[in-house]
């Protein structure tokens, strides 16, 4: 019996010493300072007979009851914040407060182990790509091809791109022949056939048989081909590119070995703006067929 008590009385302790924590935790700074001053004045007041007693304690409750209204203001200001930030699209509505249930639950149940550590990853890299979503931009796997193939399929009136054809690893034309270059290519022809403009521009170090080939076969589908040999710009435009009427564009992430390794999608004004620059300024100085 002295022990069950002793182990109530120490989980009462436990329990009281949780919930300051906790309420501290949830206080305001601002309230919690207030708080502080207003108890520390009444003090001074009273033990310098600068106010009677209850002039003193009067002092302190004024003091705390301002903190307090403030704390409660502050409160409401983030309630209502949030609710904005939740008034939105209805799938976003639904599930915000489950997937920061969850999440809340693998970092608090799970406290200390390698789920907690995953749980805080997992959302830093939903909040980095949520924010990248926010500019206006989608960045996936090099191999992943939904946003090139896409939006060419999509595109209603003209398109322009820019290709680095330069020895590499897994031979020169080896994007062109892989699967996605030849989705890619399937995307093109039928945006010729609806009637858009294509112009691309192909970058070369050596213009070999297969190279040649190659931008005969688009010539002749009506694709709008220059060629422009790689000293004849500088570094920074060897840029793989493509831009859809002027509204979205497209920036292929290269390895040290030329091989694509990201895709970055992007709405972004900026971005379309700076890679329509770069590809005009290829076009500028190459040779296009007569």
């Amino acid at each position: 019996m002295a022990g069950e008590a002793m182990r109530r009385r120490a989980r009462g302790r436990n329990g009281s010493a949780e919930n300051l924590v906790r309420l501290v935790a949830h206080t305001d700074p601002v309230a919690l300072v207030g708080i502080s001053l207003s108890v520390v004045l009444s003090v001074t007041l009273d033990l310098t007979n600068a106010a009677t007693g209850v002039e003193s304690l009067l002092a302190g409750l004024m003091g705390i009851t301002i903190s307090l209204v403030l704390d409660s203001l502050a409160r409401a200001e983030r309630r209502f914040h949030l609710r904005t930030l939740l008034d939105g699209p209805p799938w976003l509505v639904r599930v915000t407060p489950q997937v920061a249930g969850a999440l809340r639950e693998a970092a608090e149940r799970h406290a200390g182990t390698r789920v907690a550590a995953e749980a805080q990853r997992r959302f830093e890299e939903f909040h980095r790509q949520a924010e990248q979503l926010a500019a206006g931009r989608i960045v996936r796997p090099g191999d992943d091809d939904e946003d090139l193939v896409g939006a060419t399929r999509d595109c209603g009136r003209e398109m322009f791109g820019l290709t680095n054809v330069m020895p590499r690893v897994s031979g020169e034309l080896s994007w062109w022949r892989g699967d996605v270059g030849r989705r890619y290519w399937e995307a093109n022809v039928a945006a010729l056939a609806r009637g858009v403009r294509i112009t691309r521009v192909f970058v070369y170090a050596t213009l070999g048989p297969e190279l040649s080939e190659l931008v005969e076969a688009q010539r002749r589908a009506g694709v709008r081909v220059g060629l422009l040999p790689i000293g004849a710009v500088s570094p920074h435009l060897h840029v793989n590119l493509a831009v859809w009427d002027g509204s979205s564009c497209w920036e292929g992430r290269m390895t040290a070995h030329g091989e694509i390794s990201e895709n970055e999608f992007s709405v972004h004004p900026g971005d379309v703006e700076r890679l329509t620059r770069v590809f005009r300024s290829c076009a500028d100085v190459a040779t296009f067929a007569a």
